[in-house]
């Protein structure tokens, strides 16, 4: 199965029913805290990832941040940013945003600040992140490493891996685990689908979410 239709899987579905699929499946993958700051759209797909911070900066000629990760992602690409310097500057920005809707990429998470938040929901390009704030980047912080693994909260995200985020959070699916995690999860949406059916069609929500909803992470 290709990058484009596990994405499309991932998109059909919620965040918390990814979510629910990682509980059931026993694996980490959610992560809290990080905030839908534009956009109101899911987002699904296939991680590049960018860590950065104060150590050394990435060698070879100079460059800003992110921007390789931009250039090197193909359409439909989730970027996925490390910056947890403890520096309140920002790991993303407007002229990204730009970059990145030109270039087709489906979105933004940042464990981290960003800036040039109101730009960024006037492109109608989904941006994630710890935080907002309006201090540059420039002379704080660099970039680190680019395609090597993250941590984004308390989940290793590793370039590859797969990423589902909308208003309730963000999850991460590692892409070896990925046909299970999101099997499951399509599973359980199918039988919460059926009862919400049954709650709209007039039965009582005490018997829909009884002993039944209580255990359905269990088979």
């Amino acid at each position: 199965m290709t990058d484009n239709d596990f994405a499309a899987r991932l998109l059909a579905l919620d965040t918390p029913a990814v979510s629910d699929a990682l509980d059931r499946l026993g694996l980490k993958g959610t992560v809290f805290g990080l905030l839908q700051l534009s956009t109101d759209r899911r987002i699904a797909g296939r991680i590049h990832t960018v860590k950065l911070g104060t150590g050394a900066a990435l060698q070879g000629p100079a460059r800003h941040l992110c921007t390789a990760s931009v250039e090197a992602s193909a359409p439909g690409d989730i970027l996925v940013i490390e910056q947890r310097s403890g520096i309140n500057a920002a790991g993303w920005g407007g002229i990204l945003s730009n970059a990145a809707k030109v270039t087709g990429i489906a979105g933004v998470i940042c464990d981290g600040p960003v800036r040039d938040v109101v730009e960024s929901r006037d492109l109608d390009f989904p941006v994630f992140a710890r935080s907002a704030t309006p201090t540059t980047a420039r002379g704080r912080i660099v970039e680190e490493a680019f395609d090597e693994p993250v941590e984004i909260g308390d989940v290793t995200v590793r370039p590859g891996d797969y990423v589902i985020a909308d208003a309730s959070g963000v999850v991460f699916v590692a892409r070896d685990r990925a046909d299970e995690i999101v099997t499951t999860a399509e599973k359980i949406a199918a039988r919460e689908a059926a009862m919400t059916r049954d709650v709209l069609a007039g039965k009582p929500v005490s018997q829909v979410m009884g002993a039944d909803y209580e255990n359905m992470l269990d088979d």
